[in-house]
């Protein structure tokens, strides 16, 4: 059982499932396993992938089944037919996935869990049925969460493929709602892997985060604020602008370091036109943030996200929902103190831990800014920020995976 192939989409970019996806390999290569890799877009070595097209959710006749099976409760005779060509061909490329790197077992990385890509989880599925292949079923996201996927015409495919019930197929979970949820509405039995990050090796200090500050114009003595999240409505961005407009800063400003994402650009907009209206600047900086912890570090683009947390003096997390928190995780890597909405994960998964974060429930109040301006002071910082890395290493680092994961490997044996 030495090798594995991790099947997605996506496996490529700074996206959340990459990432962990990422996590994962690093943790099993460091154990001797042999990876290796098929999806739509890589940024993964040639030698060890195989890239399919079709698998991509932005493949054009990914775009139009989808158009076509949400939103409505009905379809036609010919999407069915276009579904089954799709799928059979991307049955017939993981055969050969399989085949040509005489794969012992495979990991499908939420490709079963959010139907961005219907044939792909449907391939998948039979693939592990016929040949009873070890599988785990890696999901970050499920379709139930995401109120754009609850009409539809395809409930016969969504049941048996997002996720399957298969004998050969353990299932992992990032969050304890998620795990609750799978064994109500499946039956599925399944063991909870949160997020995780490197904790045993610090972050190296940052030769261009001076730079950055200073491109951005920001003093020595300015406050840093940092919303290190995409531009999309769950992430509650307006209250960090908010948060920004109360601290009354002589330079009020809010530096969001990614793009939109899959999830347009109004958005976007909206809080752009909210910040005007509260006389915050707010700094989008998508286009010149690449990752340092990825397949493909993104160098071309100027600056990494490390760069970026460790020019920042203060991290908002306020999003109202989240499938865990890989930006609290990395706030709490890089010793930044944090104000975080309690999310209903976070209250759940994040906060009996014993972090030292400004809360607040909603809403930002005067006494959230209070709380940021004794939580600021130098004394309190270092010694918060120094109890959380060492909660962070007990709880989510990769120590704690390789625990978790290892164990998940060896019950094929």
């Amino acid at each position: 059982m030495k090798r594995v192939g991790f099947v997605s989409t996506r496996i490529a970019g700074t996206d959340g499932v990459s990432l962990e996806t990422y996590k994962w390999y690093q943790v099993l290569d460091r154990n001797r396993y042999d990876c290796y890799f098929f999806a739509g877009e890589l940024d993964t070595p040639a030698d060890i992938s195989l890239l399919e097209p079709k698998a991509h959710f932005d493949d054009p006749d990914i775009l139009e089944i989808n158009d076509a099976c949400f939103g409505t409760t009905s379809r036609k005779r010919s999407l069915s037919k276009r579904i089954h060509e799709i799928k059979d061909h991307l049955k017939s490329r993981l055969y050969e996935f399989c085949g040509e790197f005489d794969l012992d077992i495979i990991i499908p990385e939420n490709a079963l869990a959010i139907p961005m890509n219907i044939p792909l989880g449907m391939a998948i599925t039979e693939l592990v049925a016929e040949t009873g292949m070890p599988a785990i079923a890696h999901h970050h996201d499920f379709r139930w969460e995401r109120k754009r996927f609850l009409i539809n015409s395809v409930q016969d495919y969504l049941q048996y493929a997002f996720p399957p019930i298969l004998s050969s197929m353990r299932h992992a979970v990032i969050n304890s709602e998620a795990a609750r949820q799978l064994s109500f509405r499946k039956g599925i039995s399944n063991v909870i892997i949160h997020n995780v990050f490197d904790f045993a090796n610090p972050p190296p200090d940052s030769p261009n985060s001076a730079k950055l500050r200073d491109e951005l114009g920001f003093e020595e003595d300015d406050l840093f604020v940092l919303q290190p999240t995409r531009i999309v409505p769950r992430k509650w961005i307006e209250r960090a602008v908010d948060l920004v407009s109360l601290l009354n800063l002589n330079k009020r400003r809010l530096v969001v370091s990614h793009e939109a994402g899959d999830e347009g650009d109004l958005y976007a907009t909206r809080v752009q036109e909210y910040a005007r209206r509260l006389d915050v600047e707010l700094i989008y900086m998508g286009g010149k943030v690449g990752s340092s912890r990825c397949f493909k570090a993104i160098s071309d683009k100027g600056y990494t996200i490390d760069d970026v947390y460790q020019s920042s003096d203060l991290v908002t997390y306020p999003s109202g929902y989240e499938g865990f928190g890989n930006a609290f995780v990395e706030a709490i890597y890089f010793k930044k103190p944090i104000v975080v909405n309690r999310y209903s994960i976070f209250v759940e998964d994040i906060e009996p831990c014993g972090f030292e974060v400004i809360p607040f429930e909603g809403f930002v109040t005067e006494k959230t800014v209070d709380r940021v301006k004794r939580f600021l002071e130098p004394e309190n910082r270092r010694e918060t920020n120094d109890k959380n890395y060492e909660l962070g290493k007990q709880y989510f680092s990769y120590e704690v995976l390789e625990k978790d994961l290892l164990s998940l490997m060896e019950s094929f044996r």
